[in-house]
């Protein structure tokens, strides 16, 4: 993926990630305890975030204003924690970054409570479905329930919109007060054209003035807003409140995303609007039925950070920064049942001195990562900028690339990940190795199942009666035809956790493979190391090639639930 470049940050904005004047939390100074090795690291993020998830280590330095010494330690203590990769002079977002949005979304539990309705919305109108939430005078979406066509409308889990551009924000415009509404003026006046939403292209006509109070006083009338190409030329929305019984307060916004080739905003409103109404109502029910998320008992979830931050510092040196890898853990602290934790069950559940926690979310506080009330504290939609939406169209392929290039570099032979259809298997993701005799297989490339050690475990983990049956045809005088046998070897296969294909594809070419498993421990790919027959025998592939192939499935399936813990992750 080629770097891309960032647009330098000057004054203020510089100011802050170096730790001197004005900061980012609502404009207010820099508070005296606030980490600043902690901003810095946050600001990078931020930039790769924008830059669409990579960009080079010279791109960073010139975005952030930092000194390059200073973003080399930074995405060294990243690329630690595995929140980045680093690929050659390139900082790359990793999978296990989505941590931070999964406290978030953790925490608010609105995707988990009301994401199934959502889903069946967007089923019965064949149309696109969005969940949003206010982040000051904008919004996010927490989540998407999309549809495949060759004209896609939706947006990234994360995605920060102007409210005055969307069909959510005149919504949550009507509970703003006089600060919310200085606010968003003041913002206006200093991005007239949304250069600061990259996730949108710039306006380019200006807002006409009046037109978003009149759009707020309209929706507060009615009780649903419309988007009629606010956004772009061709995209209509229409949007309406779910609102929490407890308060009656907006909770979040559900709309029905369409474009101008299958809805005008008028037959969105004539249309669909009712059926968008029923939904939200059933959702708002959702809302009152749902018992009090959980709270665990107070205990460290992070009880040997301490103790890894410290031997990384020993291991890296000046290049681990190691006040930044906690304050970022601070933010994992919270999530389901963890919606608000005072200051003590943050230090309990990170493992951290109550000073060092307490700095950390002070550090929080001012970058509006984090809100305080009263003496606990809760994340706020912002952590969802950090990384969210470019990740959450990652793939299984893209998770497991930089696994299988690993594990072909340790082992020296090619190395792939395929998925099940019917009864052939689909290579998606491969490494291949530098050798004059080498497997020869391409990404996309489709050969039977049942003669390979990559739809052997696939094959085996479903259930017998639902196992496709192939005709058992002989490619080499070594492929395995007999039912009977063959049922018997699924069933070793299914016990052992992996397969051997010993020159039954292809005589020469052996393969030992193991699955790769999801939050529900289903197989849903495999991944092999392929040989010519004379590299090793069978007994050899056991003995080295199948720990090396176990951990690699461990690490992708790690990356795996990250990523899929509130986006659905593609696995081609």
């Amino acid at each position: 993926m080629p770097s891309t470049d960032l647009t330098p940050r000057t004054g203020a904005e510089a100011d802050a990630v170096a730790g001197t004047g004005t900061g980012t939390g609502a404009g207010m100074p820099v508070p005296a305890e606030a980490v600043t090795p902690l901003m810095r690291g946050i600001t990078v993020l931020r930039r790769l975030t924008e830059a669409g998830g990579t960009a080079s280590l010279s791109a960073l330095e010139r975005s952030t204003g930092l000194a390059r010494s200073t973003v080399d330690r930074i995405t060294a203590t990243l690329a630690r924690m595995d929140y980045v990769r680093l690929d050659g002079r390139d900082a790359v977002l990793a999978p296990r970054l989505m941590e931070l949005g999964n406290a978030y979304l953790g925490a608010l539990r609105l995707p988990r409570l009301l994401g199934a309705r959502a889903d069946a919305l967007a089923d019965e109108l064949d149309e696109s479905v969005s969940l949003a939430v206010a982040d000051r005078d904008g919004i996010r979406f927490i989540h998407q329930a999309t549809r495949r066509r060759a004209m896609s409308l939706s947006f990234r889990i994360g995605d920060l919109l102007p409210a005055e551009r969307t069909a959510p924000g005149p919504l949550f415009a009507t509970e703003w007060d006089g600060r919310d509404w200085a606010r968003w003026r003041a913002r206006r006046a200093a991005d007239p054209e949304d250069r600061g939403f990259p996730a949108l292209p710039p306006r380019e006509r200006p807002l006409p003035e009046g037109d978003f109070e009149e759009r707020t006083d309209r929706a507060r009338e009615r009780g649903w807003a419309l988007d009629d190409q606010f956004i772009e030329p061709g995209l209509v929305a229409v949007a309406v409140p779910v609102r929490d019984g407890r308060t009656g307060r907006i909770a979040c916004v559900a709309s029905v995303v369409s474009h101008t080739s299958r809805h005008t905003a008028a037959s969105l409103r004539d249309t669909l609007l009712p059926r968008l109404r029923a939904t939200v109502e059933a959702m708002e029910a959702d809302l009152r039925e749902a018992a009090p998320a959980a709270v665990p008992a107070p205990s460290s979830s992070s009880p040997g950070l301490a103790a890894w931050t410290g031997a990384s510092k020993q291991e890296l040196g000046r290049e681990f920064v190691e006040s930044l890898a906690r304050g970022l853990t601070v933010l994992t602290s919270f999530g389901e049942g963890r919606a608000e934790l005072t200051l003590s069950e943050v230090a309990r559940a990170t493992g951290l001195a109550r000073a060092t926690a307490r700095r950390a979310l002070i550090t929080l506080e001012h970058l509006d990562l984090v809100t305080a009330h009263d003496r606990t504290f809760a994340l706020t939609p912002r952590v969802l900028g950090l990384g969210f939406p470019p990740l959450s169209r990652t793939t299984l392929p893209q998770i497991a690339a930089p696994h299988l290039a690993g594990l072909a570099q340790r082992v020296h032979d090619s190395a792939s990940l395929a998925v099940l259809t019917g009864d052939e298997i689909q290579y998606t993701a491969r490494v291949a190795t530098s050798r004059i005799m080498s497997v020869n297989i391409t990404v996309g490339t489709r050969l039977p199942a049942y003669p390979t050690a990559l739809g052997r475990v696939l094959l085996a983990d479903l259930p017998p009666d639902l196992r496709p049956r192939p005709g058992l045809r002989p490619l080499t005088p070594r492929t395995v035809t007999d039912p009977a046998v063959y049922a018997a070897l699924l069933e070793r296969t299914r016990a052992d956790g992996y397969a051997l294909a010993d020159e039954e594809l292809e005589e020469g070419l052996r393969s030992i493979a193991v699955p790769v498993r999801d939050h529900a421990g289903t197989a849903v790919a495999s991944i092999n190391v392929a040989m010519h027959s004379s590299r090793r025998t069978p007994e050899q592939c056991v003995a080295e090639l199948l720990p090396e192939l176990r951990a690699t499935a461990a690490a992708i399936e790690a990356d795996l639930h990250v990523a899929g813990g509130f986006t659905r992750v593609g696995v081609t």
